[in-house]
């Protein structure tokens, strides 16, 4: 007999399509679908914007959301203490977090492989001295020497993005540097050194592929605390100052409004976990399709979890 109508859910080959997914398949999709809306948001939706970010009105100020009873059509997620529209600042600030963090990565990155790929093919002195550079990096608090840039310097973007690339570079040095050790132990090294082949070239045509794979998940990962670091920055006051706009500044307003207007907070928080969450679903979904050891690693799991073990 078949079931009742009323069992059979009216998305079941949807459903069925979705569990027949791989766990890897998912998270790819889950990853490119929040990166996608992250792009859309950052570049084109801030040109849809129904209203200038900075734009005060006092007479729509603490406006609730649409849906809520005294929420209007015009201003979607509400407003905030001074009446600006909440979903223009959400969209405006996505594409500060993602030029700064952006910013931040490319300059970090530049960097700390320069440094790395030097330590690691020199050895000897010159990877003992610039290990040390990058132990006394590290040993400084990298919030307390951000808020001492940005108090010298003066709060901004420009010097946001300076003050966290001057925390973030070390970790790169210190990934490429171990990445390079090992390779350089490889026999297609050692014999194109006997070939005669020069450090430059060495180091262009056979070490930096190998570390394309760490180096780019690396760089995702990184993008992720620079999200997060900024904001903090910006909460506390000394990153991104008004008029501009920042998840960060926004979260830091809406905190003396949490129990009255909780909309003020929320969504830009929101947008924050959103982007770190769909940042760390592509950095573990890249490490499992760009680094062979992890895929062997990954077959076992799924290999023993078949066999119940």
């Amino acid at each position: 007999m078949s079931a009742p109508v009323w069992e059979v859910p009216v998305s079941a080959p949807a459903a069925r399509g979705w569990r027949a997914l791989s766990d890897r398949q998912r998270g790819w999709i889950l990853a490119v679908v929040l990166l996608l809306a992250l792009a859309a948001v950052a570049i084109i939706l801030p040109w849809l914007a129904p209203y200038d970010p900075a734009t005060i009105k006092l007479s729509a100020r603490l406006r609730p959301p649409a849906w809520e009873e005294r929420g209007s059509l015009a201003n979607l997620l509400g407003t905030d203490n001074l009446g600006r529209d909440v979903l223009s600042r959400v969209l405006h600030g996505a594409r500060l977090s993602i030029f700064i963090g952006a910013a931040v990565v490319a300059i970090s990155a530049g960097v700390g492989v320069l440094v790395g790929l030097i330590a690691g093919f020199a050895g000897g002195r010159v990877d003992a001295v610039l290990m040390r550079w990058v132990d006394i990096h590290v040993a400084f608090p990298g919030l307390l020497l951000s808020l001492v840039i940005l108090v010298i310097l003066g709060p901004g973007p420009g010097t946001v993005i300076l003050a966290l690339a001057l925390n973030g570079w070390m970790v790169y040095a210190r990934q490429i540097r171990s990445v390079v050790l090992s390779v350089r132990q490889l026999p297609y090294i050692e014999s194109a050194e006997m070939a005669g082949a020069r450090p430059a070239r060495i180091l262009l045509r056979h070490v930096l592929p190998n570390l394309a794979a760490p180096l780019i998940t690396l760089m995702v990962l990184e993008f992720a605390r620079v999200v997060l670091a900024e904001a903090a920055l910006s909460f506390l006051g000394v990153g991104v100052q008004p008029p501009g706009v920042s998840w960060g500044l926004d979260v830091a307003n809406g905190r003396n409004y949490l129990t009255s207007a909780w909309w003020l907070a929320t969504f830009p928080g929101l947008s924050i976990a959103l982007t770190v969450l769909g940042v760390n679903l592509a950095a573990s979904r890249l490490r499992l399709a760009l680094d062979p050891r992890e895929r062997e690693k990954d077959f076992a799991r799924k290999l023993l979890a078949k066999e119940g073990r």
